[in-house]
């Protein structure tokens, strides 16, 4: 059965001027958060909520979200960045070792998620309108529903892949496997963007796509996986008493979302060199923490003070 089997080799953005596009995986983040500011100003109307408090809620979850993410990526996954091109950690540009915009291509959602609950602090510090813990608990909702096209972007981008498979669901992902230097030393076409397309296209390079193997596409699998994370999410709040629960959906959120990222990253390639007598990835090591804090916050949890 090969039905769903499928070469993948898109266009990943509009090119503008020089080295600068519009990327694709960029405007899946602005859909994740305009999305989220829609779904946080319902809840604000339904839990009525000042709405004056939506718009600096949405600029320091933007702000918490890119920089814990980026911070993330270099800290667990790039360390050797902030010796070797340091000023790249914290702008959308590679100095080394040529000046090149790039955009943040490297975001690791354990970051982000410690830069969000970060965010959320110092935002319950300056608007004491309602508990920290009320926040984060109806934040999460919006974050799940993010969390559902950041994966589409990543497929786009045909980064985070999975691991090679013979699976009916299998993906050869032909921007991976070539780089653009070497796709177009292959082909002899100068135009890396033909080039690609010649590999698909062109009988005359079948065997560099017949080269490229089929793999999980592992950022569907939790694209896919999240949209019920975020239903669970809505149901839970909107259809029972646990969204008065303090903590409960924070804790429902971690629980699942990490365990989703925790079984997928079964299927997905390293994102950097593993160790190999640990049984477990660093993204699976990362993972289980916000598990067990997530198991924490629904059952054990109980805050000090009445919420406001």
């Amino acid at each position: 059965m090969y039905l769903l089997q499928f070469d993948w080799n898109p266009l990943t953005g509009i090119d503008i001027v020089g080295n600068f596009k519009i990327h694709f995986y960029s405007l899946m983040w602005i859909v994740a958060f305009v999305l989220g500011w829609h779904i946080m100003k319902r809840i604000f109307k339904r839990d009525k909520i000042n709405i004056e408090y939506l718009d600096p809620l949405f600029i320091y979850t933007v702000l918490a979200t890119m920089l814990g993410a980026r911070l993330g990526h270099v800290i667990f996954y790039q360390s050797e960045l902030f010796s070797q091109d340091f000023f790249s950690v914290f702008l959308p540009f590679r100095f080394n070792p040529k000046f090149e915009f790039t955009g943040f291509s490297g975001l690791a959602s354990h970051g982000a998620a410690i830069g969000i609950i970060i965010g959320m602090y110092l935002y319950r510090k300056k608007y004491n309108y309602k508990s920290l813990m009320w926040i984060l608990d109806r934040v999460v909702i919006s974050v799940a529903s993010g969390a559902v096209f950041i994966r589409i972007g990543n497929f786009i981008n045909s980064e985070i892949i999975g691991k090679v498979t013979d699976s009916p669901l299998g993906v050869r992902f032909i921007q991976d496997e070539y780089g653009k230097a070497q796709i177009t030393k292959l082909t002899g076409i100068q135009n890396p963007k033909k080039a690609y397309q010649a590999v698909t296209n062109n009988p005359d390079f079948q065997n560099l796509l017949e080269a490229v193997p089929f793999r999980h596409p592992a950022q569907l699998y939790e694209s896919f996986c999240y949209v019920f994370v975020f239903l669970i999410l809505v149901y839970f709040y909107a259809k029972t008493n646990k969204g008065e629960q303090t903590g409960f959906l924070f804790g429902l959120f971690l629980v699942l979302l990490w365990t989703v990222r925790f079984f997928v990253e079964f299927v997905k390639e390293a994102q950097n060199i593993e160790r190999s007598d640990w049984l477990l990835n660093t993204g699976q090591w990362l993972s289980i923490p916000f598990i067990l804090i997530g198991f924490y916050f629904m059952f054990v949890y109980k805050p000090k003070t009445p919420v406001k």
